[in-house]
């Protein structure tokens, strides 16, 4: 015979006295576990663009020549000599024979070029051997340097707000810049692992002295650049309109502004190296007029790191030690370097931006590409200019040789090759 039993209609199930304190224990632990996912969601993936190494030499690029001569060979040494000239001036150094501006120059950069029978039309960057040309320079060797400061390119499109949470032109050509002459002793973060959650677009709005002294320690920097970059597309592959600020210290102080206009998207790159180098003259003047002070008030305090950003700095230390791991393990297996050619000062190296495709099944095959390419002699730098893990990224390497020199050193590095035209696709 079965049993029943019948409770009070009025009657509750009861729980224990500290029920309610274990479920909100339990909803805390739940909260917390879901913020650390979310948290490491964020810091992953590939954001970073490693700044280019950068060098003393001084260089001039985005130097236009048309030129013409008996044979193509001519034609292109006459423009190779003018862009020279071009280049002496742009600088404001003292007029020089063409031999003695060729005992300067360490480098010749072809940004673009067409090159017919009798006529030599170019782009060209030319490299100043630093220690060769400061003997012309004179006095701005003398110039005053700055303290280091920590460099934050903000961009404004489309209504949002990005600085590190994804990649994005503006980084990009910061990331590219060469300081080359400046005094301002930039510091630029790579973006990637924590820096996309320490490096906001909000941290630019705070002014707590403590959250800025915490950061700026992180970086070894004493004061904070901050370049904004309002862009306006107009319509889909019209021009581009661009708003830039230029903003220096934890309250945001305006040093200076202008705007600038892209006929399309394609010459978007170009008009954004432009805007990096009127920043540099924004914040050469400033230093030179005694505002680029680090700001005093960041040294006051307790000196007490404050437990959301010691979180944010430890999350963001955790990625960097996962990503210095990979770029180890892509070190060993590394082959050695070929040997760079050697510039001398009558022969000035050639260096030649190439288009290299690789596959990337995974994050891992990425970087250990990248690191490997980086390290092929030869190579001055290798940025990526499009990433597309789990199937083929594409990069830009600059290289001190052709087309067809690049593929024998990447077959020596122990790639696989496919010749275009214009590019190479390497595998493994």
């Amino acid at each position: 015979m079965a049993h029943t039993l019948s409770l009070p209609r009025n009657a509750r199930p009861s729980f224990p006295a500290s029920f309610p304190v274990l479920l909100a224990l339990l909803f805390a632990a739940l909260s917390a576990g879901l913020l650390l996912d979310a948290l490491l969601a964020q810091v992953d993936g590939e954001r970073g663009i490693a700044p280019v190494a950068a060098s003393s030499d001084i260089e001039v690029n985005g130097v236009e020549v048309d030129v013409r001569g008996k044979s193509a060979e001519e034609a292109r040494e006459n423009g190779w000599r003018e862009a020279q000239r071009k280049a002496w001036e742009k600088i404001k150094g003292p007029k020089l024979a063409d031999s003695q501006l060729e005992s300067l120059v360490s480098a010749i950069v072809i940004e673009q070029e067409r090159i017919s029978p009798g006529r030599y039309i170019a782009t060209l960057g030319v490299i100043f051997d630093r220690t060769r040309a400061s003997a012309y320079l004179g006095g701005d060797q003398a110039q005053q340097s700055s303290a280091p400061m920590l460099l934050l390119p903000v961009t404004y499109t489309g209504g949002t707000a990005t600085v590190y949470e994804m990649r994005n032109p503006w980084q990009r050509a910061w990331a590219e810049y060469q300081p080359g002459r400046s005094p301002i002793n930039y510091v630029r973060p790579t973006g990637s692992g924590g820096d996309s959650l320490l490096l906001t677009s909000g941290q630019i709005q705070r002014r707590s002295r403590t959250w800025w002294r915490n950061i700026l320690d992180q970086f070894g920097a004493a004061d904070v650049l901050v370049p904004v970059a309002q862009l306006d597309y107009r319509y889909p592959g019209g021009p581009v309109a661009g708003r830039f600020t230029a903003r220096y210290g934890p309250d945001s102080r305006v040093l200076g502004s202008f705007e600038l206009e892209a006929a399309s998207p394609d010459a978007l790159p170009a008009m954004l190296n432009t805007a990096v180098t009127r920043f540099d003259a924004i914040f050469r003047k400033a230093l030179a007029d005694g505002k680029l002070t680090p700001d005093p008030t960041l040294n006051l305090g307790s000196g007490e790191i404050d437990p959301a950003v010691a979180r944010l700095i430890e999350i963001g230390r955790a990625m960097r030690a996962r990503e210095n791991a990979l770029l180890e393990r892509a070190d060993e297996i590394a082959p050695a370097p070929v040997a760079a050619p050697t510039a001398t000062p009558d022969a000035p190296q050639v260096l030649n931006r190439h288009t290299v495709q690789f596959a990337t099944p995974n994050a891992a095959a990425f970087d250990a590409t990248l690191g490997q390419v980086r390290g092929i002699g030869g190579v001055r730098s290798a940025s990526i200019s499009s990433t597309a893990i789990g199937g083929t990224s594409v990069m830009q390497v600059t290289y001190a040789g052709s087309l067809d020199q690049l593929a024998a050193a990447l077959r020596g590095a122990g790639f696989t090759v496919n010749q275009g035209s214009t590019a190479l696709a390497i595998s493994r």
